[in-house]
């Protein structure tokens, strides 16, 4: 079955094309396509034979075989970036009041180390690692400092993230009294101020590969397991659990859980909110 759009002739995907795009997308990143999603997956790739001016899905996946850089273009297009300020607020609870006293009472103990590295993966348009900042900017213990990497696998993302520019609509649920200490209103919109913007590090990463970062002391990965099988969420979270300091802290989505997966982390349930502990 053929559609038109502008002229352009572009073919729904055949289920050999389906299977071809499903593998590929499964194997560089580990998002995972059902049957349940395939519509979705065609959109995206439709979408794409559109912008390159491609025929045929068989042109498409040829070229993005054939180019690393039309690789990453195709992951980033078939990503979900669903984000805002300060989501699922008793998350920064537990973090607030329960995670991050404990991280500073563990480097007190263990003497030395002043430094409490976070990472935000997934980050998508950087509303979540700029709650962070903004919430360490507030309660950093004196004598301590902060370290946030951001990442995604959206180039496009991170290009937004990277702005700290955000539309009025963006900014719903920030407190009134950060919005204005640490946002400067501009036209049409906020501009995240210098001083948050300077304690993160914005990066480039595929979940399916180890990102190098050691001794973090909590990670941040919510929203993004659901898009991988099994198999693909077990290697994440051991990746996670090699990069991570002793007694670290992993939060994940409210709808994800660890449960029936044989890892090394602890199930912690506080008083603000469910998260996972290396108590090592």
């Amino acid at each position: 079955m053929i559609v038109y759009n502008l002229g352009i002739m572009l073919e729904i995907l055949t289920d050999a094309d389906y299977e071809k795009f499903r593998k590929v997308i499964y194997d560089e990143s580990g998002i995972t396509f059902s049957a349940t999603n395939r519509s979705i997956l065609d959109s995206r790739i439709k979408e794409q034979l559109k912008n390159k001016n491609l025929s045929t899905p068989a042109e498409y996946y040829n070229l993005v075989m054939s180019n690393p850089e039309e690789m990453k273009i195709m992951l980033d297009s078939v990503t979900t970036n669903l984000t805002r300020f300060f989501r699922n607020q008793p998350h920064f609870d537990a973090f607030v009041n329960y995670v991050i006293p404990h991280v500073v009472e563990n480097k007190k103990a263990a003497g030395g180390d002043r430094t409490i590295r976070i990472w935000s993966a997934g980050c998508s348009t950087g509303e979540e690692p700029y709650t962070i900042a903004m919430i360490m900017k507030e309660i950093c213990p004196m004598g301590f400092n902060f370290q946030i990497t951001a990442s995604d696998i959206s180039m496009k993302c991170l290009m937004t993230a990277q702005k700290g520019f955000y539309a009025d609509a963006k900014v719903d649920g920030i407190p009134a009294d950060y919005l204005s200490k640490y946002f400067t209103k501009v036209d049409g919109g906020y501009q995240m101020k210098k001083e948050i913007m300077d304690t993160i590090r914005f990066d480039y990463h595929n979940l399916r590969n180890d990102s190098g970062a050691r001794n973090l002391d909590v990670i941040f990965c919510r929203n993004v397991l659901i898009y991988f099988d099994e198999e693909a969420q077990l290697a994440v979270i051991n990746r996670f659990w090699n990069s991570m300091a002793a007694k670290g802290f992993l939060f994940i989505g409210h709808s994800e859980s660890l449960f029936g997966m044989n890892t090394k982390f602890e199930f912690l349930k506080t008083e603000w909110a469910c998260l996972y502990h290396k108590n090592t």
